[in-house]
């Protein structure tokens, strides 16, 4: 039996969170949170060295299920301070708040 992957809602993340987006180079680029550390799922196993394990991290996706799957891997390799932020960018955009895209051009969830 899997144990469930524990989740915030936007509202619930701190300010002082660390926000893993997870999603591909395309959908980073269309646009992020501000302050949101990108490391594409693909490329995470070769860069786990950039995440604290001091403070939460909350991973995001599109949706949630990539990120879901990243909470999951990550609490196995020992990491406790982590969860996956329910609804993923489309929340956070339905939530209204503030995003970048890489172009400058006004961002959206690709």
């Amino acid at each position: 039996m899997s144990r469930s992957v524990p989740e915030v809602t936007v509202a619930e993340v701190g300010e002082d969170a660390y926000l893993l987006d997870v999603r591909d180079h395309d959908e980073w680029a269309a646009g992020h949170a501000p302050h949101a550390h990108h490391v594409p799922m693909m490329e995470l196993l070769g860069r786990l060295d950039e995440l604290p394990a001091d403070r939460d991290v909350v991973v995001v996706c599109r949706v949630g299920s990539r990120s879901a799957q990243v909470v999951a891997y990550l609490q196995q390799q020992g990491w406790e301070r982590v969860s996956n932020l329910a609804g993923g960018m489309w929340a956070w955009q339905s939530a209204g708040r503030r995003m970048v895209s890489d172009d400058g051009l006004t961002a959206y969830v690709l």
